[in-house]
């Protein structure tokens, strides 16, 4: 089983359609009226977190452990994480990451984006 976590950040008093905004990130797509979030240091905080979790890196995109794996896509206003038969608690790690950052988790799966915005 698959499950896809996305994050980004809206620029102060932007409202913008979710879906809209997750479908053209994942194409690729800058998005007007998305702040640049800082994707190094949150892939290094994924690898400082997922490193002492035991899970092994095997390039700059993927991971994995008996746990199951994970495949990360990023650009510069755009975290995704495609997760591959991992469990919830796991999954959850991605979810502090990125708020740490104050990026909060878009669920295309339900159509949710957990900031308080129902756009």
């Amino acid at each position: 089983m698959s499950y896809d976590l996305d994050f980004w950040k809206y620029q102060p008093g932007v409202v913008l359609s979710h879906q809209e905004v997750y479908e053209k990130l994942s194409n690729g797509s800058a998005v007007d009226g998305l702040e640049e979030i800082p994707i190094p240091k949150i892939l290094k905080r994924v690898n400082e977190v997922f490193s002492l979790a035991g899970w092994r890196k095997i390039d700059d995109a993927h991971w994995e452990s008996e746990k199951g794996s994970f495949e990360i896509y990023t650009t510069p206003q755009f975290l995704r994480v495609d997760c591959y038969s991992m469990a919830g608690e796991d999954m959850n790690l991605f979810i502090d990451i990125a708020t740490e950052f104050g990026c909060p988790l878009y669920d295309p799966q339900t159509g949710e984006r957990f900031d308080g915005n129902d756009s």
